[in-house]
């Protein structure tokens, strides 16, 4: 991990960051063209049928809503990074237990997207939106933190990379709890947690 990234800043995604939060999630190239916005894991199939203009308004009004759907992350002032983080039961695509399974009861907060600015990448920067995602939903009172990173070690498109990478949880204090049925660029994935200080055994 690069001193750079050590002195990195985390702040809630509000509508007051919205023009970071666009920044990050939002079309790079024309502001009508369609673009995720986190919100394939967020609504799941109603996403689909979102125009840009809707996305954009959609991710508008979760920045007013309080805890924020995620954090962002600067360096020097400059948004260089996005979390995607919120409880388990409030992200649509994570309700499909047969693609992520449950291993209890327990409502963990996910962290589902792991996003650092293109001419940022490989300074360390995916680690620490990791760690600033799990302080953030630890203020939040969550019990437990999940992810559902790539399993590999080999080299995968940064398009795929957006859950994470098991070495990344690993490094945090993880534990592989379940695999994720299917692949994503190629590579498994699996479902990892990690315990507040005050529930962990």
């Amino acid at each position: 991990m690069s001193a750079e990234a050590t002195v990195m800043e985390f702040r809630p995604a509000t509508q007051r960051a919205f023009d970071d939060v666009t920044e990050m999630l939002g079309p790079k190239r024309r502001p009508d063209a369609l673009a995720c916005w986190c919100l394939t894991y967020r609504l799941g199939a109603e996403a689909s049928g979102l125009d840009a203009g809707e996305r954009r308004a959609r991710v508008f009004e979760m920045c007013a809503h309080r805890p924020a759907p995620g954090i962002l992350g600067y360096l020097d002032g400059e948004v260089v990074g996005w979390a995607g983080v919120a409880p388990r039961s409030q992200v649509a695509a994570l309700q499909d237990t047969e693609t992520y399974p449950r291993v209890d009861e327990v409502d963990p907060w996910s962290i589902f997207c792991l996003r650092t600015k293109g001419r940022r990448r490989r300074r360390g920067i995916g680690q620490q939106l990791l760690l600033g995602a799990i302080a953030f939903a630890r203020e939040h009172g969550a019990e437990v933190v999940e992810g559902y990173p790539l399993d590999t070690g080999e080299k995968v498109d940064a398009v795929f990379t957006y859950p994470g990478l098991r070495s990344m949880f690993e490094k945090a204090g993880f534990v592989e709890v379940a695999a994720v049925r299917g692949t994503l660029g190629g590579a498994p994935r699996i479902v990892m947690r990690l315990a507040t200080p005050r529930t962990r055994r």
